[in-house]
């Protein structure tokens, strides 16, 4: 125990030392470092939703620099092929077939614009999101531990996508929205980009450090009312629950699943110790529900015609 208190200590300032080092490049969005944080530290992947330009792809590329680990980036096309991300098998001078592995064989995979590619490809990322590991000519390969896929979506352009079905939506832990800077973030933000000093992000812990943390996370205590808080939040969101209420009821087609549960613990247990808590509260839960949930609720075509987003619906459960 006296070694587990020590280890929470020391991930509360491993914490904001990696926000002290990601904000050097990222300015602003605190929210948006401290969620992927928090992910990489459940083992969870993260879907980044907003407008071209808010940095979501240096966002990524600072994160894994200041956590010391391999980073690999696949631009989504429409002629993307799952060959392209897993690999290939092929034919060497020996006359041998050797596996060529492909660029989701590292530690943080940024899937850029995800949803521009066909659903088959799409799918190639499936197995590697939830066991780890991919399965190419019969044959399966592990992939390096630890292992995120930090993906990005454009919400304006819909011409030429193919959006992510339920099953793949239901494996990223949370579904971070970015908005635009203030507009004291965005004078810094032009200031620190158009001129010669270029800042860089440094090495704060690595991947054994990681691997520690996330099996620190999993030991946390939660207590008996706090876990029903989090089930029945999840519950909440089924129109056919006795916990909805009548909001979710006339404009949900479908609420979260158990997954959503296991999330909202996770991630309100990191939450508790990056903020200096050994134990989580209601009120950790309510802080990572939002980017637990909003891509777990399928509205119907009530809301949409009503204007309701899915955080309009969470917001009022909450």
């Amino acid at each position: 125990m006296n070694d587990d208190v020590q280890l929470a200590e020391r991930f509360r300032e491993t914490f904001q030392r990696l926000k002290a080092e990601t904000g050097k490049v990222i300015i602003g969005q605190e929210a948006v470092v401290e969620g992927v944080l928090s992910a990489i530290f459940c083992n969870g992947h993260v879907l980044l939703v907003g407008v071209p330009g808010l940095a979501k792809t240096l966002l990524v590329k600072t994160v894994a620099q200041s956590l010391d680990l391999s980073f690999s980036r696949i631009q989504f096309t429409p002629d993307l092929m799952p060959g392209d991300i897993t690999g290939h098998e092929i034919l060497d001078e020996a006359r041998q077939f050797r596996f060529e592995r492909g660029p989701v064989f590292a530690n943080i995979v940024l899937a850029d614009e995800i949803n521009r590619t066909s659903p088959k490809t799409q799918a190639a990322l499936l197995e590697a999101m939830q066991e780890h590991n991919v399965t190419v000519s019969g044959k399966m390969h592990r992939l390096p531990d630890p292992f995120f896929v930090l993906a990005t979506q454009n919400p304006i352009e819909q011409e030429g996508t193919y959006p992510l079905p339920e099953a793949q939506l239901d494996r990223f832990m949370f579904n971070i929205s970015l908005g635009y800077p203030s507009f004291d973030d965005e004078v810094r933000v032009i200031r620190n980009t158009t001129g010669d000093a270029q800042q860089q992000a440094q090495p704060v812990l690595n991947d054994r450090d990681i691997i520690a943390f996330q099996q620190l996370v999993r030991r946390v205590p939660i207590t008996d009312h706090v876990l029903e808080y989090a089930v029945k939040l999840v519950s909440a969101t089924r129109p056919d629950s006795a916990h909805s209420n009548a909001r979710i009821r006339e404009f949900v087609s479908y609420g979260a699943g158990p997954r959503a549960g296991q999330f909202l613990v996770l991630g309100a247990k990191c939450h508790a110790l990056a903020n200096g808590k050994y134990a989580p509260d209601e009120e950790d839960v309510r802080a990572v529900a939002l980017n637990v949930l909003r891509h777990r609720i399928v509205r119907n075509y009530r809301a949409e015609a009503e204007g309701l987003s899915a955080d309009d619906l969470i917001k009022g459960l909450l």
